[in-house]
């Protein structure tokens, strides 16, 4: 990996919902834009006091076409579109996929 690379994360919140995104610029700094107040619903105030927020990168590339391309592959394959699984909101879950 090279700081030109871009990136596909998965996110894993202490509730083991998960949110999986991109960024082009592998920024160290950058934890996705799914959406706060989806999360919040699903912790306490005393939860949100102390946690622990997992970033793995899970694909890299240079070429940011297969990166956009490869997004929604791994938001399908690990389901993360499922409300019961994770946060993101796009592509619209199916269940019947």
């Amino acid at each position: 990996m090279t700081e030109d690379s871009k990136i596909i994360y998965k996110i894993t919140y202490p509730n083991g919902k998960i949110y999986i995104g991109k960024d082009l610029t592998n920024s160290i700094n950058y934890w996705g834009s799914a959406s706060s107040d989806l999360i919040a619903i699903d912790f306490t105030p005393e939860e949100r006091m102390d946690m622990t927020i997992r970033r793995e990168i899970i694909f890299i590339s240079n070429d940011a076409a297969e990166i956009n391309r490869m997004e929604s592959v791994f938001i399908r394959e690990y389901k993360s579109n499922n409300p019961e699984i994770g946060y993101n909101q796009w592509p619209k879950f199916n269940r019947q996929n």
